[in-house]
């Protein structure tokens, strides 16, 4: 180098030669000397001699190399064994294999497993490679039918765990006292799911889907109401359309006889006032069906409560005036003077206004609004009207219920009166059908979710409504189309007579 100025102009090189006797001691104490520029060996101290340590030539064994090689390192200073010059050794097939200038394999390696039979021989058997790919890369293969256990066993490998794969829908369970590769797999539990195999857990679906019935995906949850399109709801708005027309139906008859004696016997201005509210809690069954929207959820339970109400309260207002009618007959009673307009038009004011108040109250603090229930039902979003108030839901129906427990009370007493008088038995019957359907209403209701909720309450509407109509008004209009001689004067003059 000294001699090529080519690699080395203007520069002169010399050399330090260090004797470690094989022996570690020896051999730190000269890099501890190389190291130092003073008379002292203390690196990093210069003082005296001038030198600049460009490399360092060693071939001592593989444990002092390392040695100077960890010293070394330290400062950066190349080191250099003339073990990596022109270094060869040969594979299975006796190919000389060498190393490049930089230390890398210049050829391709074969792997072989040597077979140790019972009888103590010794074969091998080519079990891989270890080849030089493009970019300095190696590509390393094991050939599995080759290995000798294997072959000679001619069996699978053996797992690596206690039980199978816990498939998709199903999460791992450690098996107590096992080890941690020993497990039982268990379903997913309602509302969960497992996508993976061996899954440490299973994980909820969002609030708008639900689990398949694998529970390994989550599909889209079905939004559910009472519509018109499905066979519940069609039927109940087709009887509910049915019962709207027979009340108008029975209206226009009692509006033709309204001459007759048994219209006039059992005043008719309170029926036609019944009839009326009758049809309209008919049609409010409307407002249940069909998704729930702002208007219709404000609507149904107010218009619901002030209707049954107006009917309640004229059927209250029919009862006393039956009752002060057969009073107002005997001799010397001044009960007579309160009969008329006035009285019964007061007592239905009186007991509808205070269902207005509560209604108003309901609205003005926490009114009905349309919800989207998510977590009811597994499988469905429920499209409901939120009633707001329970407390004030429960008291609009439970003052209706107070007024049919006093109408059936005074009507159940006067159901002795003479014969003329006799509407007092079928206000009677149609109360009792009344309160017998809104007491089964309530745990019915409180039993069901969803639709079945808001079916209930619209049966309930028009099995009640119906008891009404058909117990006051359907015997009426039986005398007046298939027993005309019942519905004269003298036929109810008569009777009082008799009685």
């Amino acid at each position: 180098m000294r001699q090529n100025g080519l690699l080395s102009p203007n520069i002169t090189l010399g050399y330090n030669i260090y004797d470690n006797f094989f022996k570690v001691e020896m051999t730190s104490e000269a890099l501890l000397d190389l190291l130092s520029d003073g008379e002292a060996n203390v690196p990093n101290y210069r003082c005296g001699r001038q030198r600049n340590t460009v490399a360092v030539l060693e071939g001592a064994e593989t444990g002092i190399s390392v040695q100077i090689s960890t010293m070394l390192g330290t400062y950066k200073i190349p080191q250099f064994h003339s073990f990596l010059q022109n270094v060869q050794f040969h594979n299975n097939p006796i190919n000389g294999v060498y190393l490049d200038q930089e230390g890398d394999l210049t050829a391709d390696l074969e792997i072989v497993n040597w077979v140790v039979f019972p009888n103590k021989s010794v074969k091998s058997v080519r079990s891989g490679s270890l080849e030089k790919c493009a970019f300095q890369d190696l590509k390393f293969t094991i050939d599995q039918k080759s290995i000798a256990q294997v072959e000679k066993m001619n069996k699978p490998l053996p797992p690596s765990r206690c039980v199978e794969s816990c498939g998709p829908g199903f999460k791992k369970v450690a098996q107590e006292g096992q080890p941690i590769c020993c497990y039982d797999c268990h379903p997913c539990a309602e509302g969960t799911i497992s996508t993976t195999e061996d899954a440490e857990k299973c994980t909820k679906c969002p609030a708008d889907q639900h689990p398949n019935i694998k529970r390994d995906d989550c599909i889209p949850k079905i939004e559910t109401f009472l519509s018109y399109q499905e066979n519940l709801g069609l039927i109940l708005a087709c009887v509910a359309f049915f019962l709207s027309l027979v009340t108008g139906l029975v209206l226009g008859i009692f509006i033709k006889f309204q001459e007759t004696p048994i219209v006039k016997a059992n005043n008719r201005d309170l029926s036609y006032i019944l009839l009326i509210s009758l049809l309209l809690c008919f049609l409010t069954s409307f407002l249940f069906i069909g998704q729930p929207r702002t208007v219709t959820c404000l609507l149904q339970q107010t218009a619901f409560s002030n209707i049954f109400s107006v009917a309640i309260s004229t059927v209250l207002a029919k009862t006393f005036m039956v009752v002060l009618a057969f009073l107002a007959t005997k001799p010397g009673n001044k009960v007579q003077r309160w009969l008329g307009k006035s009285l019964a038009n007061s007592i239905i004011f009186s007991c509808s206004v205070v269902q207005v108040v509560l209604c108003s109250i309901w609205l003005g603090t926490s009114p009905p609004f349309p919800e989207v229930d998510m977590y009811s039902q597994s499988a469905e979003i429920i499209l409901k009207c939120n009633e707001g108030s329970v407390a004030m839901f429960y008291l609009a129906l439970g003052y209706m219920g107070f007024l049919a427990a006093i109408c059936f009370t005074v009507a159940f007493l006067a159901r002795n009166l003479p014969a003329t008088f006799n509407e007092a038995k079928l206000i009677t019957f149609s109360m009792l059908v009344f309160c017998s359907v809104w007491i089964s209403f309530v745990p019915a209701y409180l039993s069901t979710k969803g639709k079945y909720m808001v079916a209930v309450q619209v049966f309930s509407i028009l099995a009640s409504s119906a008891g009404l109509l058909g117990c006051i008004f359907i015997p009426k209009c039986y005398i007046v189309f298939l027993r005309p001689d019942l519905n004269t004067k003298e036929h109810l003059l008569s009777n009082k007579n008799r009685n």
